[in-house]
This record gives structure tokens, sequence and C-alpha cells, in this order.
């Protein structure tokens, strides 16, 4: 299948930014690659960070998409909320390691990082949104802003995601199951102790 041209020079931009690095990759490097020149290139991207950013948001495309298949499943909202936690930081976790010299930008460069979240950020808060308000709905969690809750979530899950594909954690006992685990636990159950009445 031949690729359209933006998406052929999307995939081969990819291909050198994880083998080369972004910073060592050229506009020209790019023409050359994708056997297109730089005229072809400027026509579809302004500069290597519009590339760049097209690159990420082509790799998270597929994150989101499994995202939105959580939110219409037919699981319970809980259910869904530990679903959702898992597939966000094994996707990223596999986006990360399949890029090579993207893994070491990621890492460094942090600014770059919320640039390109910035295009997804948006629309994984909406999806689970929809998943919390699903769950307010059914009685089972109780959010007076759900919105406001979906942006303190998806920033807290974002925090840890350098931890979690670097297994940082491991000192502290922490796998990337128990991460998964303990991230579901406290955002489900809290951490104030009910007081039941009769």
């Amino acid at each position: 299948m031949v690729l359209k041209t933006r998406d052929r020079l999307i995939e081969v931009a990819r291909q050198l930014f994880a083998r080369k690095g972004v910073e060592n990759t050229t506009m020209n490097d790019i023409a050359s690659a994708s056997d297109k020149g730089r005229r072809t290139i400027y026509t579809y991207f302004k500069n290597k960070r519009d590339i760049f950013n097209a690159v990420i948001e082509q790799e998270t495309a597929k994150l989101l998409i499994e995202l939105e298949q959580i939110a219409r499943q037919h699981n319970p909202p809980a259910e869904k909320i530990e679903t959702f936690i898992r597939v966000r930081f094994e996707t990223m976790r596999e986006i990360v390691s399949r890029n090579g010299s993207l893994r070491a930008g990621f890492f460094r460069d942090v600014r770059k990082v919320d640039r390109a979240r910035k295009l997804i950020n948006r629309r994984e808060m909406e999806i689970l949104s929809e998943i919390l308000r699903e769950g307010v709905d059914q009685g089972a969690f109780s959010i007076d802003n759900v919105p406001q809750t979906a942006s303190v979530i998806i920033h807290a899950i974002h925090g840890l995601d350098v931890p979690y594909i670097r297994d940082n954690l491991l000192d502290q006992g922490l796998d990337k199951d128990m991460v998964i685990k303990r991230m579901t636990a406290l955002l489900l159950d809290g951490l104030r102790v009910r007081q039941f009445t009769h």
C-alpha cells in the first residue's frame, strides 16, 4: 500500500528521529530519505517541530483509539478506569520504546514532551470524563466536577509516565503492575476511611 505523501513524510521522519534523534535529523535528511524535495516537505510542514508534532500525533492516535474503545465497553465504570490506566501506561511505554532515540528526547526535554502531550491531552480528558460521568450517572462515583476531576487524573497519570516507562519505582516495591493497582485504588477508593451509619 502506497502511503499518501504527508503520511510517508511522517513515517520517514519518525524512523529518522528514532534512529538519529530529533536534534540530529535535518529537513534535508527527511527529504532525501523520502525521495522528495524540500519544497514538498514545506508544502505539508512549516518546520521540523511541525513534523515532530505530526509524528507524535500519529503515534498517539493508536492510544486514543484504544481509550475510546474502553469508554464504549459495557463494563462497570470502575473496571473501565483500571483498564484506562493500564492501557494508557502500556501504550505510552510501547510508543517510547518503539521510537529509539525519541526515547532519549522524551526523558531529556520536558518542554518538548509537554508540547507534544497537548496534542492529545484534551481528547484523553474527554474520554476519561465520559467514563467518570457514566460512573456518576450509575451512582458508582461521587464527583462534583467531572471535567476538573478528569484533568487532575490525567495530569497525575502523565506525572507517572517517565517513572513507569523506566521502572524507576522498583526500589520502592512498585513494579509496573503495582503502579497501576495503587493508582487505581487511590482513584476509586480514595484515602479516607468511610464511616458507615446504620
